[in-house]
């Protein structure tokens, strides 16, 4: 709203300093402090509200070190980390661009679900929460309008860079690197030199006309995308600051990378594919970032609110999305490692469970318990030195991702 105040101003009156909300740099920053200020000044009040209506969570006895001092404490603490990112973004966001409407579709459809499920946890006594089929539901539902939207929508476009033969100098001498907006279901293939793959070339067989028939495969994808990794932030949000940290890791290294491919002068440098409009975008993650950084305040070791599925599922949707829409989500096994690790370890659990007690009468374990960071605490470390080192991790991780920019 106030980018389109000064633009306003600036038309009308040649207000002076009025162009500085032009710069993606300058409203992305903006975005950053004011979310930071909104989740930790106003995240108390909330807190507070939240203990007052009594939304403290429900711990079931898992023989975990300091479980039992967690009950009581508030839950549904994820409002805090919405309102903190969607404020700032209604206020300095181009509300028109195509891919800040899909991520605030995406974060009030994940709140909702989430904020369902907690509901249903904290004043219906149901500890199971809402049922699973309806979880997965919501989560396909929404795969199949960021899908449609990515896939149909006219401003969803890439430009690929021309040949040396084709590239020219044009009128204003800017060098014409780029071709023509154009659709695409073209994205990128980490560490590998010609790293773009073309998901309608899945459709080859059907025949010339196979493009037509690409979203066949490209929606199914989104939604297998953010299915999975919303269920890893939420099997990661299982110890004070581990699911809001790794997450705040996350989003900042994709802040970089929609950065650069919204820039035409960066994504020619770095040769990386350029993203008309997606620039945009910086300026959400980093209001999101800003979110996750000022929840941490209250929520790390011994935490005083959680952030509960209203929070994680929010957060792993957020970030699928992000990542498909700047074309990188094959590098989120990478850069949402501890997410995939979390993921991993219970579906290997579950699944040697069931193997060997059908095979031996006796199920046996592979961790001591999953999700992984518990296999951690029953092992004895306290979740303080769990936390810190899986944020450790996920640095690396997101260091290599963003090396990967140039390590082909």
């Amino acid at each position: 709203m106030l980018y389109y105040l000064f633009e306003y101003l600036e038309s009308e009156f040649n207000l002076t300093g009025a162009s500085v909300f032009q710069f993606i740099t300058f409203r992305s920053a903006a975005a950053f402090i004011i979310s930071l200020l909104i989740s930790t000044i106003f995240g108390k009040r909330i807190i507070n509200f939240l203990r007052r209506q009594q939304v403290g969570e429900t711990v079931r006895d898992l023989g975990l070190e300091g479980q039992i001092q967690k009950a009581g404490t508030p839950t549904m603490g994820g409002i805090i980390i919405i309102l903190a990112t969607l404020v700032p973004v209604l206020l300095f966001a181009k509300l028109e661009n195509i891919y800040i409407i899909i991520l605030l579709i995406t974060t009030v459809w994940m709140g909702l679900i989430g904020f369902a499920d907690d509901y249903i946890k904290v004043f219906k006594k149901d500890k199971e929460g809402l049922k699973g089929r309806f979880k997965v539901l919501g989560q396909v539902g929404l795969g199949v309008i960021v899908g449609s939207m990515l896939y149909f929508h006219p401003d969803v476009t890439i430009k690929e860079q021309l040949p040396e033969n084709q590239q020219v100098v044009q009128a204003n001498e800017r060098k014409q690197v780029f071709g023509d907006a154009h659709k695409s279901t073209k994205t990128t293939v980490p560490f590998l030199k010609d790293n773009e793959l073309d998901y309608a070339k899945a459709l080859s067989f059907l025949g010339d006309d196979y493009k037509k028939y690409a979203w066949l495969i490209f929606i199914p994808f989104v939604i297998f995308i953010i299915t999975a990794v919303s269920n890893g932030a939420n099997l990661t949000d299982g110890i004070d600051g581990l699911a809001a940290g790794s997450s705040a890791i996350i989003v900042i290294a994709l802040a970089i990378f929609a950065w650069v491919s919204g820039n035409i002068i960066f994504a020619d440098y770095l040769d990386v594919m350029y993203i008309p409009k997606s620039g945009e975008m910086t300026v959400f993650i980093l209001a999101f970032a800003g979110a996750l950084i000022g929840f941490l305040w209250y929520n790390t070791y011994p935490a005083q609110v959680f952030m509960g599925d209203t929070g994680s599922l929010t957060i792993g949707g957020i970030i699928a999305v992000i990542a498909i829409a700047i074309r990188k989500e094959l590098l989120i096994p990478v850069l949402a490692g501890v997410f995939l690790a979390e993921n991993l370890s219970v579906m290997l659990q579950v699944s040697y469970f069931k193997y060997t007690k059908k095979k031996y009468g006796e199920g046996r374990r592979i961790f001591k318990m999953s999700p992984l960071h518990h296999h951690y605490q029953k092992s004895g470390y306290h979740e303080s030195k769990i936390v810190t080192r899986f944020w450790i991790v996920g640095i690396l991780l997101a260091v290599l991702a963003i090396v990967t920019l140039k390590l082909r």
